[in-house]
């Protein structure tokens, strides 16, 4: 470990924590139950989860992220610990705005009076990473200028640094290390992190979202000023509004929550099903109401990709559990999930089936599919099923779009807007299979196929002409050292046949009366007794001796 007096603070930081939480490891809830998300959290366990995430915010930048990071991982922590840190407040204490003017005016290459008419000293929102003003461009043009913290890149480097060392003494020393694989989940969160830090990343991500959903009236996403945007400046739009949270009943009379909702949803499962790359941090703090009674998507420095193959066992899987099939729901979880050898199949499909089942029986608008996705992850961390990244941030994407749904429309049915959907879903991924790349790659290999078609065919012919035409298969199993085994056990068995032969016939020996006596019994049966019970007896210290050289010839490979 590298014993720099910087990381030996780093050090004792995570070694306080790791003392003063460890008690309530994820050894203690490795399968989750079916009720995980209606049964209460303990009280003192709910306490231990808000004092975590205090102290998590009290060591930092680094500590508050990879704090909301364990909140979307719940396999890695207990179901109190997560809850508490899905509300961790990523708000801090402004930094000077004689900072701002510097990092603005390096970046940009213009003083903030040149490039801006106007540009408000005091911050709208200050977090971990940077913090928001507002400003006018030249043009009129309203804005929020999001200036990354000075140093904090530096700062997060050696904190991941210092985690990366810690994560490898656990993994080495410690079982709960090793299976929790944390060098991954720290792999995860160093790119989540460093993709946050380029602002030129979230200004790209602004732009396709905003392509991808221009067809929804309902919603706005902001669009970024690209001359005035650099990896640690973000300029874009300014949408006035506010939290859906604050928005006053009075307001809601005067706006179509549930159209907007619903458009809401449609717009998710697009992203989700349909795109392949989606917003993966619409908590309540992200997502506004504009003054024009539209709904704004806001902060997309977190967002997940997903490929082809894995969109199309998700939406198998979220129909499955809109229509309440547990068994279907666990078929594709681990159709999508990496296998340990310690895997248990049965106890995995058992608890996910059960607890599918359970909230369909609740009806559909007890049916909280977020919650379903991170309940089913925490029930895999035990089965030895691990399943993908992106697994946990749809479960709490969707999680927090019920929360948003809750707060605007509370009568509103977010299963039964997905079923009401599921049929155009369908539709667009079949018509996204057939875009012209597809069909004209599928052309290409049409083509190439027939082309060599002719050739191939002849050498088929030909080979069953001349009688040389085989078939191999290739199973992967070394056949020489299988036959071998094979012999070992042939041998094996037929010595012990031949030994319980000279038993069974050295029992029958014993009543013919001879004069040649051993011990006073009859003298060739005792000898053929004698001589089973010792091959007997080396045919065990054989099997013993063989299996311990085996066992540690495998160790060593």
């Amino acid at each position: 470990m590298d014993l720099k007096p910087a990381n030996l603070k780093r050090y004792g930081n995570v070694a306080r924590l790791l003392y003063k939480y460890g008690g309530s490891a994820p050894a203690t809830h490795d399968l989750a139950t079916p009720d995980d998300s209606r049964v209460p959290a303990d009280p003192e366990d709910a306490a231990r989860g808000e004092e975590l995430a205090k102290d998590l915010e009290a060591l930092g930048p680094t500590f508050i992220k990879l704090g909301q990071l364990l909140s979307s991982r719940g396999a890695l922590i207990p179901v109190a610990y997560a809850d508490a840190l899905e509300r961790l407040q990523d708000s801090v204490e402004p930094f000077p705005y004689e900072d701002v003017e510097r990092i603005v005016t390096e970046e940009l290459g213009v003083r903030i009076s040149k490039g801006f008419e106007s540009f408000e000293t005091e911050p709208v929102a200050s977090a971990s990473l940077g913090q928001v003003h507002r400003a006018r461009l030249r043009d009129g043009r309203e804005v929020v200028v999001k200036v990354q913290r000075p140093n904090i890149r530096q700062r997060i480097t050696e904190d991941l640094e210092a985690f990366d060392e810690i994560a490898k003494v656990l993994e080495k020393h410690t079982d709960l290390g090793e299976r929790m694989d944390l060098r991954a989940v720290l792999e995860e969160f160093r790119k989540t992190i460093f993709e946050e830090l380029d602002y030129r990343k979230e200004a790209s991500n602004l732009e396709r979202l905003g392509q991808n959903l221009a067809s929804y009236q309902h919603l706005v996403v902001p669009q970024p000023v690209a001359d005035y945007t650099t990896a640690r400046v973000l300029t874009m739009d300014y949408i006035p509004g506010e939290k859906v949270t604050r928005v006053s009943p009075l307001t809601l009379l005067e706006v179509d929550a549930d159209a907007l909702i619903e458009d809401l949803f449609r717009a998710y499962l697009q992203q989700i099903l349909i795109d392949g790359f989606f917003h993966a941090d619409p908590h309540p703090g992200n997502v506004f109401l504009t003054s024009d009674n539209r709904i704004a998507l806001l902060d997309l420095g977190m967002v997940a990709r997903l490929s082809p193959r894995l969109q199309d066992t998700l939406l198998q899987m979220v129909l499955a559990i809109g229509d309440g099939r547990g068994e279907e729901t666990a078929d594709h979880a681990l159709a999508m999930a990496e296998r340990r050898n310690d895997i248990n199949e049965k106890e995995f499909r058992s608890r996910v089936a059960a607890m599918v089942a359970e909230y369909a029986g609740k009806g559909l608008a007890s049916l909280p599919i977020g919650k379903v996705f991170l309940d089913i992850v925490r029930v895999s961390a035990g089965a030895g099923v691990r399943m993908p990244p992106e697994t946990a941030m749809i479960g709490k994407t969707l999680y927090n779009l019920e929360a948003v749904a809750q707060a605007l429309a509370p009568d509103f049915d977010p299963t039964e807007s997905i079923r009401r959907n599921s049929a155009r879903l369908l539709r667009q991924r079949m018509l996204k299979g057939l875009s012209p790349g597809n069909l004209f790659t599928s052309a290409l290999e049409l083509r190439d196929f027939a082309d060599r078609l002719p050739g191939r065919l002849n050498l088929i012919l030909d080979a069953a002409a001349s009688n040389r035409l085989g078939l191999r298969i290739d199973t992967g199993i070394d056949a020489p050292q299988l036959m071998i085994g094979f012999q070992k056990i042939a041998n094996r068995i037929t010595m012990g046949l031949v030994l319980a032969a000279l038993i069974v016939g050295a029992a029958m020996l014993m009543q013919v009366q001879t004069s040649f006596r051993i011990f006073g019994y009859p003298g060739f049966a005792i000898l053929c007794f004698l001589v089973a019970a010792s091959a007997g007896i080396a045919l065990l210290l054989h099997i013993a001796v063989q299996d311990r050289r085996d066992l540690e010839k495998k160790k060593q490979r």
